[in-house]
This record gives structure tokens, sequence and C-alpha cells, in this order.
């Protein structure tokens, strides 16, 4: 991966497109990582020349970029809608005990088996909330997948198949069923016309108040590390 040198060093991920007529920068808000777009005919050489040439905004746009805690014991994780502390512990298994999140094991591993209980949690509930409204649908889904996607919370195929970020098990437990129903009206409606909110609307009544915690809120979830 090419590096912009100097204190401290910046990785670049270069990524070609037949769609960019021109070279453009991208600094994720999300995790800091900084994107190259060039078209595909373009020199690898004229590319960083040109990330050299923006060096200034790309550390400006570093700097800006809101710093997440690591995850190590004695830090703070949400989980549904719970500000839990995590906590070492005995046994072989992860378990909330009051406002705590006791995670037994090495701290080295801790954001792997956080990761790991958190995707099991975010499937029995987000297969759960699926259930419920399809049966109120009246439409049965075909498959339930789990993703860390950052571009959407969610997706339905035409053919059926559900399809959920996990982390939204970390989210208040209102939030994961709208983004469940949200998927379920699509069985119906695979559109986000006026006929497809009604049928959000009749699923998941109330449902403006998550969608806006969701689109102010959503990055936060986004943000948490749970690898290098």
């Amino acid at each position: 991966m090419p590096v912009l040198p100097g204190p401290p060093p910046v990785e670049i991920i270069l990524r070609r497109s037949a769609r960019s007529r021109r070279f453009s920068l991208r600094v994720s808000r999300l995790d800091g990582r900084v994107t190259l777009s060039l078209p595909l005919r373009a020199s690898e050489r004229d590319a960083l020349a040109f990330a050299q040439e923006q060096e200034g905004w790309i550390r400006r746009a570093l700097r800006s970029v809101p710093q997440v805690p690591g995850l190590g014991f004695g830090a703070t994780l949400p989980f549904q809608g719970q500000v839990l502390t995590l906590t070492p512990g005995n046994g072989r298994s992860v378990r909330v005990e009051g406002e705590t999140l006791v995670v037994p094991g090495d701290e080295a591993q801790l954001p792997a088996r956080l990761a790991a209980f958190l995707k099991v949690r975010a499937r029995d509930r987000l297969a759960a909330a699926s259930d419920h409204y399809a049966a109120l649908l009246g439409r049965p889904y075909r498959s339930l997948t789990l993703r860390d996607t950052r571009s959407r919370w969610g997706s339905c195929t035409a053919e059926g198949g559900l399809m959920y970020n996990w982390r939204l098990i970390m989210a208040p437990p209102p939030v994961l069923d709208y983004v469940a129903a949200h998927e379920v009206a699509h069985l119906a409606e695979m559109n986000h016309s006026p006929d497809f909110w009604a049928v959000v609307a009749r699923l998941c009544p109330g449902y403006q108040t998550p969608r806006r915690w969701l689109k102010s809120r959503g990055q936060e979830l986004h943000a948490i590390r749970f690898r290098d």
C-alpha cells in the first residue's frame, strides 16, 4: 500500500474506477482511511504525486476525524442502547451483569470476543424481529445474513433475502426493530414509494423516531473498531 511520508506516515488506498475522470481524495470520518480514486488508465506515480500535493488537506482532514477510544477493560460499549463497562471475568462466555459486560480471557482477545458475542446476539434479535414483521405482513423471507457494511444498515433482495449490519445490536432496541420492519416491508414494496412507507408505518408505528436516531447517531456505531 502506498504511503505518504511524514510524521506520521499516512497509508493511501488506491481505488481505480471506470467512472473516475480525475483524481479525488476521501478521508473516512469513521476510521480515518484515506482513499484516492483514479481513472483506470492513470499512472500510480501521478496519483501519488497528486496525494503529495494535497498533503496539507489530508492531514487537516485526519485531525478532524473523531478519536474513538480502543476496546480494553474499563472502556465502555453500547449494547442494545445501554452503555456497559467492559470487565474481566471468569468462565467461558461473555455475559451482561448489571451495567457491566463481563468478558473472560486475555485482554488482547477482547475485540474479537466482543465481535463474536455481538454477532450471535444480533442474529437472534434480528431473526426474531424479522419473523415478527414477516408474520404481520403475511410474506415470508427466504434467508437472513449479517455483514459489517458501511453504506447501509440492511437490504432486501427481490428473492426475499434479508441482510443486516450486526452493529445494530448496539443500538436501542426500537432502532433495530425499525430496520427489520423497513427491510421486511420491501418484501411487499421493492421501492421507497409512499406505498412502501405506508407498509413500514403499519408494521412499525412511530418509526420516524428510531429512523432519526439512526441518521444522527449511527456513525457512532460504525466508528467502534473491533480490529486494527
